[in-house]
């Protein structure tokens, strides 16, 4: 269970429940033996712990929250779907909201003042359910000097699970364009 909770700090107690086949008694007793805080308490400590601060975003507009942050490298975020989230009739996240989390994070990974989401391309793998875990992790894959821009890859995870896989260009404010007022001119 150690080296479960190691490789995945979101893992849920009901996760490990249906991975060990044991009971969710069982789980919070050994994780309590062990000395192994509950999920919201990891996550605490995942977010107190020093990383990058966001340039390009206040941290009240990134949807979800970030654990972990190097900036123009990589980023986590966490964003657990509620009941505002969902289409009422089938519990199924709206897309946009899973979008939202993963193109706010690709925008708070770059390392400047401004930074714009140029394009993306997008793939959503599998409905998102009411009370799920979305788990982003983005990838800066290049920086151009020229023209100003980013590429990075974002693929969100429900579990193990892929859920959902973007590639956005990113435009950055430290290049040749020029922007005003939100927009690229």
């Amino acid at each position: 269970m150690t080296k479960m909770i190691e490789d995945n700090p979101f893992v849920t107690d009901q996760e490990l429940t249906r991975q060990l086949k044991v009971s969710i008694q069982t789980i919070r007793l050994d994780r309590l033996e062990l000395g192994i805080p509950e999920l919201r308490e990891r996550m605490k400590l995942m977010a107190e712990r020093s990383y990058d601060q966001v340039r390009s975003l206040p941290l009240h507009e990134i949807i979800g929250d970030i654990v972990d942050l190097q900036l123009d490298k990589s980023g986590i975020s966490l964003f657990e779907i509620k009941e505002e989230h969902v289409f009422s009739r089938t519990g199924i996240a709206r897309g946009h909201y899973v979008f939202a989390q993963a193109n706010s994070l690709a925008v708070a990974v770059i390392n400047d003042e401004i930074a714009l989401t140029a394009s993306a391309d997008i793939r959503f793998v599998r409905s998102v359910h009411l009370a799920e875990k979305c788990i982003a992790k983005a990838y800066v894959r290049s920086i151009s000097g020229q023209k100003g821009k980013a590429k990075v890859e974002v693929f969100t995870y429900v579990g193990e699970e892929m859920v959902f896989q973007g590639n956005f260009v990113i435009y950055r404010s430290g290049g040749e364009d020029s922007v005003e007022g939100g927009q690229l001119v």
